[in-house]
């Protein structure tokens, strides 16, 4: 495999690494919030997205943590296969 399209697998799997970690983080941090206090639902999730509302949040943040498993689990199959061969 090329030196520089390693490096760019490396670096894509840590992003999805980053993305499937907060993202599951903030999906289980809204799922709480539904369970707790459910009442807070048509508020914001924060003053920074004032157009999300906290259930689309969590929907949104779910998407986003399995993408980013898919692509961490494609990427780390794809290396390992590569050391196989080599």
């Amino acid at each position: 495999m090329n030196s520089a399209f390693y490096k760019l697998l490396i670096i894509v799997k840590v992003f999805s690494q980053i993305l499937f970690l907060f993202g599951l983080l903030a999906w289980l941090d809204g799922v709480v919030v539904q369970v707790t206090h459910p009442e807070w639902l048509p508020l914001s999730v924060s003053h920074l997205l004032p157009w999300i509302r906290t259930d689309t949040f969590t929907i949104l943040m779910f998407i986003v943590s399995a993408v980013g498993f898919f692509v961490w689990r494609v990427i780390a199959e794809l290396i390992k296969a590569d050391k196989k061969t080599a």
